[in-house]
């Protein structure tokens, strides 16, 4: 990958088709794959044996992936270098009984997931994402890209203090979709979603479906340099990772003293504790077995993982000019000003002085500039899979992000240079 500086507005185009290819994270985990297959990565299943041979190889398993690529001549002890990250994002979930209604609507019962701006979801049109499980055990992925549903609000006639003192929606009463009229019929959602997919409606034994907005990304501003869009709290990293991954692994394998790997979990905005998210054994069964897989023993697998550096891509708050006062007095990260450094020292960022080092060492070596966030003392600080990374796997890990502001909006804003200069340097850093 180029370390130049010049902004590449390729590759914000590529992430802008990203996360229209990713509404949902099982969707953003077979894109991913589909960029790295065309690498020459290569599916290996958790059932199968798996062998000690080099190259790029990933595991699939519900909204996650991990995937790694390991040099000609890889030691069974030799460290990783990893980059992690999420792909599920706040939003509206489908429920296990969804057809609901009233008064000659028909709506969709939905449940919130992880810490939404529920105001952004109003007056959105909205399609339908996800997967179906089927009554053989398989999947189908589901992508009803069209305005479909609708979660609409009081008119200000009818809710005049909704403007000097503040909206106030009920999590339960108010946020639920309308996409028809007439009366309520059980089953017709999925039976409509089965249609969609193709199958039929009796073989959709469960599914995992949520709105999203319709709304492409779009560049924004005089001269284009912000770009608006959803989900990229965290598909950015999670584009970023796969574009770098593939990226080094075309490199020359006596240019990669560590094994790269690229980990984007499920379930991080609701505490990661999933089979699929960062506290569950997904990284650490597959990088164990990499190392078994590669004649190594338990005294290998410590070595290696003694010598694992994780980068933890997340993103982060840019200073917002209208409360600046919410921010740190002294620490002003800004939009297309590079990746930021995250610091915590209660640990809700895994970054310590150490790892400040190792970031700072890809950003010198990427030739791309960096910034520090850190929270305002009278705020709680958020929280990533790092500190999680840290803790279950024993590894050094550094949290790091691009700025942006309206995190957790339905529709977010980055400036348009940071995701390039974010993957150069998770690129810098997977090559040491």
């Amino acid at each position: 990958m180029s370390s130049s500086l010049r902004f590449d507005r390729g590759h914000t185009d590529d992430l802008m088709a990203f996360l229209m290819a990713s509404p949902s994270p099982y969707h953003a985990v077979a894109t991913a794959a589909e960029r790295l297959e065309k690498a020459g990565f290569r599916q290996v299943e958790e059932t199968a044996v798996w062998d000690g041979t080099c190259g790029g190889k990933y595991v699939l398993r519900g909204g996650a992936i991990v995937a790694w690529y390991v040099p000609e001549g890889a030691a069974a002890h030799t460290p990783y270098r990893i980059v992690g990250a999420h792909t599920d994002s706040p939003n509206l979930r489908v429920k296990p009984l969804p057809d609901t209604g009233a008064y000659g609507w028909r709506q969709v019962a939905v449940e919130i997931y992880g810490g939404t701006l529920l105001n952004t979801w109003l007056d959105r049109d909205l399609g339908l994402a996800g997967r179906i499980s089927l009554r053989d055990g398989t999947h189908r992925l589901v992508n009803i890209d069209r305005p479909l549903l609708r979660v609409p609000q009081l008119a200000v006639h009818l809710d005049r203090s909704a403007n000097p003192d503040g909206l106030k929606l009920d999590r339960q009463k108010h946020m639920q979709p309308i996409w028809g009229l007439g009366d309520v019929e059980e089953g017709d959602l999925i039976r409509f979603v089965a249609e969609e997919a193709g199958v039929d409606a009796a073989d959709v034994t469960g599914w995992d479906l949520m709105p999203h907005p319709v709304e492409p990304p779009a560049y924004l501003g005089r001269d284009r340099e912000l770009l608006a869009g959803p989900r990229m709290d965290n598909l950015l990293s999670v584009h970023a990772a796969t574009v770098a991954l593939a990226a080094v692994a075309g490199q020359p394998d006596s240019e990669l003293p560590y094994i790269p790997v690229m980990a984007a979990f499920d379930h991080e905005e609701n505490g990661s504790q999933s089979d699929t998210g960062a506290d569950g054994p997904l990284l650490g069964t597959v990088l164990e077995r990499s190392v078994f897989a590669r004649g190594g023993t338990y005294e290998d697998r410590a070595r290696a993982f003694a010598g694992t550096v994780c980068l933890s891509s997340d993103t982060g708050h840019a200073i917002h000019p209208n409360y600046a006062e919410r921010h740190d007095p002294t620490h002003h990260p800004v939009v297309n000003g590079g990746p930021i450094l995250k610091v915590n020292v209660n640990m809700r960022y895994a970054t310590d002085g150490s790892g400040r080092a190792v970031f700072a060492a890809a950003c010198r070596k990427a030739d791309v500039p960096w910034q520090t966030f850190v929270s305002n003392n009278s705020m709680p600080c958020g929280t990533t899979i790092g500190p999680i990374t840290a803790a279950r796997h024993g590894i050094q890990t550094v949290d790091i992000g691009v700025a942006i502001l309206s995190m957790h909006s339905a529709r977010e804003l980055c400036g348009a240079d940071d995701p390039y200069l974010l993957a150069n340097a998770v690129a810098a850093f997977l090559t040491g």
